[in-house]
């Protein structure tokens, strides 16, 4: 799929920010600086606030007329409002949009503090929605949560601008991006685990937990640029954004470690090593939300109703 963007509103460029915060600078423990009970918890929402700013404003200085900042860690209340550029818009809490419809009246959409997909050698707090996820495909193809959200606003034809993150995940957004502008904030140290591992039992904060950061002031230098660079691009006439295209029905499948103890406390006991595959849709972002309905679901309680 390949397309050069075609503004909704004339002269408008307004942008969807979806932030996470395991691909913050700064942010170097899982546990400490991303939970709720985290004791750097009010440290790590201040870095990701800030590192959002940065990137709010590169793109308005690269003529963004419009930005609504989506608070996305974890059901949000990540992103310091008090500390957020008066610019910006915060969403926070869930939406009841679908999937198909979530970017309908945006021009762009960009990626802040986000982490590399499940399995991903040598990133910084790898993982796809959980810890346990080893791999998931959409119709074959490997992403994580990233290419979720990138795929589906790709195929409504508004471009994936860009992403801050470590380096494994700026690699992996530009593989499935094309056109897309990404920074590296940290640099992973540790391999990828293999599907037995065991790192993640307690947790994600003990897979992966190892990178090389850069001064959070050099990152959020590096990000106000590479987000004004983005901006212009997308602004100019016959810039083009491709990516992989996949074609209906769609289907996604993932596969699963023994559940770590947080999980097993969640559906108030161990699930062992499972696979989830959805039924075929004919859109992309229906494929999604069916997933992620599943895996929330016991897996007990799936096979029931498959059997009634």
């Amino acid at each position: 799929m390949q397309f050069s963007p075609q503004n909704k509103v004339p002269g408008r460029l307004k942008i969807f920010l979806l932030t996470d915060m395991e691909g913050v600078c700064g942010v170097v423990d899982f546990q400490d600086y991303c939970c709720k009970d985290g004791i750097f918890r009010d440290l790590g929402r201040k870095l990701l606030t800030e590192e959002v700013n940065a990137a709010v404003s590169g793109f308005f200085t690269g003529g963004a007329t419009e930005i609504v900042v989506f608070d996305g860690h974890g059901g949000g209340g990540w992103i310091a409002p008090d500390l957020l550029d008066e610019r910006a818009k915060l969403h926070c809490g869930s939406s009841d949009c679908p999937w198909d419809e979530l970017f309908d009246d945006y021009d762009a959409l960009a990626f802040v503090g986000q982490h590399p997909k499940a399995g991903t050698p040598y990133g910084h707090f790898s993982h796809t929605q959980t810890g346990e996820c080893i791999d998931f495909r959409v119709n074959g193809l490997s992403i994580g949560e990233f290419g979720q959200f990138a795929l589906v606003a790709m195929q409504h034809q508004v471009p994936v601008i860009f992403a801050s993150g470590c380096e494994a995940l700026a690699k992996e957004a530009k593989e499935l991006i094309s056109g897309i502008v990404t920074v590296g904030v940290k640099r992973g140290t540790c391999p990828a685990p293999s599907p037995t591992s065991k790192a993640f039992t307690h947790g994600m904060g003990l897979a992966q937990a190892g990178a090389t950061h850069l001064s959070p002031a050099v990152a959020r230098s590096l990000i106000k640029l590479g987000a004004c660079q983005a901006a212009k691009r997308v602004s100019t006439p016959g810039k083009l954004y491709s990516c992989r295209d996949l074609l209906a029905p769609y289907s996604c499948e993932a596969e699963y470690r023994d559940s770590s103890e947080k999980i097993t406390q969640m559906f108030g006991r161990f699930i062992p090593a499972r696979s989830i595959r959805t039924a075929e849709f004919e859109r992309l972002g229906d494929a999604f939300e069916e997933f992620y309905r599943l895996e929330w679901l016991d897996p007990a309680e799936t096979k029931t109703k498959a059997k009634s």
